[in-house]
């Protein structure tokens, strides 16, 4: 038998990381019955504490439970070092070639679009908070 729980959980825990990573603002954020329900009875949930500052299990009009999580702010950044993009370079190019990551190259630059990146686009490869 599938673990939805464990699944819901992944999936609540990589959305927090894609939110924390994009500079977005969180805010408050509804989750429905199946996300609420595994987050009270998983053990798991001890590691989103990090992302989480503080989460409220609520009912909805309809009687399902809604979980209401304010997520902690993403320190801001600033760029120390940047690259302008050559011909024939791509983001794993240019990381790589910076001694960085996949994921970290991605951090420094939240908002870039891998797949459209262009000839003489700055592009941060080391960044500090701010």
């Amino acid at each position: 038998m599938v673990n939805h729980g464990a699944a819901t959980l992944l999936l609540i825990a990589s959305l927090l990381v894609a939110v924390a990573l994009s500079g977005a603002d969180a805010g408050l954020t509804a989750v429905r019955h199946n996300e609420a329900a595994a987050l009270r009875g998983a053990k798991a949930n001890a590691r989103l504490t990090g992302r989480i500052t503080r989460f409220t299990v609520r009912r909805d009009a309809q009687g399902g439970d809604v979980l209401v999580a304010k997520a902690a702010p993403v320190p801001e950044l600033t760029c120390t070092n940047v690259h302008g993009v050559q011909a024939g370079e791509t983001c794993f190019s240019v990381g790589q070639g910076a001694g960085l990551t996949q994921e970290q190259f991605l951090g420094f630059n939240p908002n870039i679009n891998c797949e459209k990146i262009f000839v003489g686009q700055w592009v941060c490869l080391q960044a500090t908070s701010a």
